[in-house]
């Protein structure tokens, strides 16, 4: 039986995460409201805007709900933005931003610099069979901080794809899950490696 996934559809890459979940094997549908979302067994926070994320999920009294299921077990993956919004607490936030919370950690917006200074490369993702991941990072976070139960999957390495060195970035992680949460600075819903996605159906499935 599919398991039927939820993608935060108020603003960011939504429908390259549904065709993603849908490769992966779950049934996506958009979530544009709080009786919406409790007709999921997961939810995915796409990338986006975090601020302007933040502000329709208050507009359309989805904070708390979210919290609230998130609390209860229901399985979450946030992907940039939604990396941003997962995290108990930020470095340079937005003025008065706030998070809806639960991943233990510390997140940096924009870590990685403008939209000018995005860029690809191959990262090992643990747990994962196969070759490194193909990551995309556009105006990315990374997690500065995270506590012990926070399990880092991925992290940037010391040096790019052209031989240079990523002073600031190296050993920063980039991808992490907690329990049922599960967080990417990166978008792999812009490539066609469906296995990150995998990994979250089959978070869902082990809820359920």
């Amino acid at each position: 039986m599919k398991p039927v996934i939820g993608v935060l559809a108020l603003q960011g890459d939504i429908a390259e995460h549904m065709r993603a979940l849908e490769l992966a094997g779950a049934q996506p549908v958009r979530v544009r409201s709080a009786s919406d979302l409790a007709a999921v067994s997961g939810l995915v926070i796409p990338g986006g805007e975090s601020t302007a994320i933040m502000k329709l999920l208050r507009v359309f009294n989805m904070v708390e709900p979210i919290r609230e299921r998130i609390k209860a077990g229901m399985p979450v993956y946030g992907s940039c933005a939604g990396m941003i919004l997962l995290a108990d607490n930020l470095v340079n936030p937005a003025r008065n931003q706030e998070t809806i919370g639960g991943l233990h950690a510390t997140v940096r917006r924009n870590a990685f610099g403008r939209q000018v200074d995005s860029f690809e490369v191959d990262l090992p993702f643990a747990g994962l069979a196969g070759p490194p991941i193909r990551t995309v990072f556009i105006r990315a976070p990374w997690i500065e901080h995270a506590d012990a139960d926070v399990q880092p999957l991925a992290r940037i390495p010391e040096y790019d794809a052209q031989g240079h060195r990523l002073t600031n970035a190296a050993g920063k992680i980039v991808a992490a899950r907690q329990g049922n949460i599960l967080v990417t600075a990166f978008h792999p819903e812009v490539t066609n490696d469906i296995r990150i996605h995998e990994l979250f159906v089959n978070m869902v499935h082990e809820a359920m």
